[in-house]
């Protein structure tokens, strides 16, 4: 056992010896020991030869193997003076090294958690682990684990990483082509009401994991290539480490997204959108107009609105993304620049929907109602140039039916699709055709018809004729 051959704090100070970039004795003076950070945190596996110089360290895994992570307190023993209580709280998660899958992070978990119903990404193998209480590993946090532990002793956390880095790329090629994760160690003090939420330090790794042996075959082939290299390439790679030191970086960002309690007047509907009465939903949260997602984003919209119409139009995994940007930002961006952050799919489809691009119906025709002067003398205003008399309305189809014909007819004039007993179409030598969906489907695109009525037998129901 390393632990019991050495005093801690002998222990402490050989892994601070530890450089983090270049093969150097480090010089600590009592001035650089009031710079260092509160805390330290060391994955007890060597680094990849394979890393250039100023480029940040990169470490194999093996999947499900358990591995150690050390947490140390760099100051001296006993002086906690700015810590209330006895532990701290650390939270170890898994998380993407690319951005441009951080920003996607929902789906991609959402999609590996179908896929291995019942497994974890992060567990913390708790027999290995020494030092630490309380573990906690969230059902609905499959990439999350967390524990209290006293800085004042020896505490060292058991990590087994259950996915690998092909899971999360189109295609499989093996584990050298497969994403990289980050293993981040934020870690918290209690504030004055007792809750661990008081920020002290935050440090993170990159990492690759490979199958079972995987990692020991890429360490190997990545050794082999460095020695084929000659002296003067060598130089401008890292040696590899036999542990991995996190560097100190930001705090993961988990603050859930809040809802506002009322709509935004930055938004705008269309003019010709359908009064459903009072047209509001109340909800436990938030109240909004029914047809609240047809809005469009408009350049007036503030940062909040913006946050608002994403979240509202599915885009929720974007707002921390977006977090600075008002509808004139967004609203400025092209089509390239939202695909290369978001991803081909999203970043189109956020795209069409910002820029207000709906889907072109299969096909569109334009209805008028026949005033009450007979069709002889209707033809007759029309051919003498006077357009006045009718008022065209656009029926856009999708399903080519009758029976979606019958219902957009019946809604643009306010009458139930009941009431509607056929459809004629007025045929050669003025015979009525019965419509059916082949008759649809066949109309020209962008036809225009009259649509005069014909009482039905009931008084209740009546036939239209095109």
């Amino acid at each position: 056992d390393l632990f019991s051959s050495v005093k801690p704090q002998a222990f402490r100070e050989d892994v601070l010896a530890l450089p983090i970039f270049k093969q150097e004795e480090p010089q600590l003076s009592p001035e650089n020991d009031a710079k260092l950070p509160p805390f330290q945190y060391v994955l007890c596996t060597a680094t990849s030869p394979a890393v250039k110089l100023h480029e940040e360290t990169l470490t194999y895994l093996n999947q499900g193997q358990s591995y150690e992570i050390r947490l140390l307190e760099n100051r001296k023993l006993g002086e906690f003076q700015d810590l209330n209580t006895k532990y701290v709280k650390s939270i170890i998660r898994v998380v993407f090294h690319d951005r441009r899958l951080q920003y996607t992070e929902h789906q991609q978990l959402e999609g590996w958690r179908w896929s291995r119903p019942g497994d974890r990404i992060l567990d913390i193998d708790i027999p290995l682990s020494v030092g630490i209480l309380d573990p906690r590993a969230s059902p609905t946090q499959l990439n999350t684990v967390e524990f209290l532990w006293d800085p004042s002793k020896r505490a060292s956390a058991f990590i087994q990483v259950h996915c690998i880095s092909t899971e999360f790329t189109p295609r499989k090629h093996g584990g050298e082509k497969g994403v990289p994760f980050r293993v981040q160690i934020d870690t918290f003090k209690q504030n004055e009401n007792g809750e661990y939420t008081e920020h002290l330090h935050s440090a993170s790794c990159q990492i690759k994991v490979f199958k079972p042996k995987g990692a020991d075959r890429k360490q190997k082939t990545d050794r082999e290539k460095m020695e084929k290299k000659t002296i003067q390439e060598k130089e401008k790679y890292q040696p590899s480490y036999e542990t991995t030191i996190l560097t100190e970086c930001s705090p993961w960002p988990d603050v859930p997204y809040q809802m506002n309690n009322a709509p935004s007047p930055s938004y705008n509907s269309s003019p010709n959108s359908f009064n459903l009465g009072d047209g509001y939903v109340t909800n436990t949260c938030f109240m909004f107009p029914v047809d609240m997602v047809a809005f469009h984003l408009l350049p007036s919209a503030s940062i909040q609105d913006a946050q608002q119409w994403l979240h509202r139009n599915r885009f929720s995994p974007f707002c921390r993304l977006f977090s600075s940007f008002s509808g004139a930002d967004l609203l400025k961006m092209s089509k390239e620049d939202f695909v290369q952050i978001c991803g081909p799919a999203d970043g189109i489809r956020l795209f069409n929907a910002i820029k207000g691009r709906n889907v072109r119906p299969k096909m569109t025709i334009y209805v008028c109602q026949e005033p009450e002067q007979n069709r002889s003398h209707l033809h007759q205003k029309q051919e003498n140039g006077d357009g006045s008399l009718c008022v065209y309305h656009a029926i856009f189809l999708e399903e080519l039916t009758i029976l979606e014909l019958m219902e957009k007819i019946a809604n643009l004039y306010s009458i139930s699709p009941q009431q509607i007993n056929r459809i004629y179409r007025q045929g050669p030598t003025g015979i009525h055709v019965l419509v059916s969906n082949e008759m649809v489907q066949n109309f020209q695109d962008e036809s225009c018809f009259v649509i005069s009525t014909l009482k039905g037998v009931y008084c209740c129901c009546c036939y239209l004729l095109l």
